[in-house]
Order: structure tokens, then C-alpha cells, then sequence
């Protein structure tokens, strides 16, 4: 059990660090006028959210 949780930890942990990624390439765009539809930001707030309560659940169980 406790296996799998740390296993979904890394997966929120890595959606985070693509989401910043992916916020830091948009924010050096050569035309800052195209506009993108992902909220990368709010997308890696709830993925941290998601890391720290699933490590919580890893760790309490």
C-alpha cells in the first residue's frame, strides 16, 4: 500500500515540475501575444497540493 501511495507521489511531484516547465517556457515565448489556454500555474498548485497529501497519507499508513 504504502509502496503505491510513494509511487503517486512521484507522479504529482513530476506533473509539478512539468507544469513549471512548461509555465517558465511560456513566459519567455517569442510573441507574448499568442495566448495558451493551460493554467500551469493553478495546474501545479494543485499538483503540489496533491504531492503533500498523498506523502502525508504514505507516511501515516
Amino acid at each position: 500500500m504504502q509502496g503505491s501511495l510513494w509511487i503517486g507521489v512521484g507522479a504529482w511531484v513530476a506533473l509539478a515540475a512539468g507544469s513549471a516547465l512548461a509555465e517558465w517556457r511560456r513566459a519567455r515565448r517569442a510573441d507574448p501575444d499568442r495566448v495558451g489556454i493551460m493554467p500551469w500555474t493553478l495546474i501545479q498548485l494543485l499538483a503540489v497540493l496533491g504531492a503533500v497529501v498523498t506523502a502525508a497519507l504514505a507516511i501515516k499508513g
